[in-house]
């Protein structure tokens, strides 16, 4: 084999070493690219608390929210709801592995109230985006 075919081979085994590497860190970020995917509009909060997150999104007269987990992976118990104000709530809840959602309102200028939850960590906002 001349040096040519082996520094081709080297380089190849290093190309594929990094994207696999790169592969391996960008992972985590997953959780928030899918809930970007999941709701339409702007993100206008983001509301953590001890087990996961509540991701909002806007978009016209429309709220949308997703709760993600801290840990994705295993299944526990997930919920996230959205209120707006002098309606009842949409609320998706079960068992998930990476997120509850995505529901949508339309609150028009209404404030809503947003709630979420992974296993025993739980998040409440009150009325908000008034």
């Amino acid at each position: 084999m001349d040096s040519g075919a082996i520094r081709r081979r080297l380089a190849l085994g290093l190309a594929v070493l990094t994207a696999s590497g790169l592969l391996a860190v960008a992972a985590p970020g997953e959780a928030q690219a899918a809930a970007t995917a999941l709701c339409p509009g702007r993100k206008v909060r983001t509301l953590p608390f001890s087990t996961g997150t509540v991701l909002v999104y806007k978009r016209g007269g429309y709220v949308c929210a997703v709760t993600l987990t801290k840990k994705p992976g295993t299944k526990r118990t997930m919920s996230v709801s959205v209120q707006a104000r002098g309606n009842r709530p949409v609320v998706d809840a079960g068992k998930y592995a990476h997120h509850a959602g995505p529901v949508t309102v339309h609150a028009g200028r209404r404030c809503v109230w947003l709630k979420g939850q992974v296993g025993r960590g739980k998040f409440s906002s009150g009325w908000i985006l008034c």
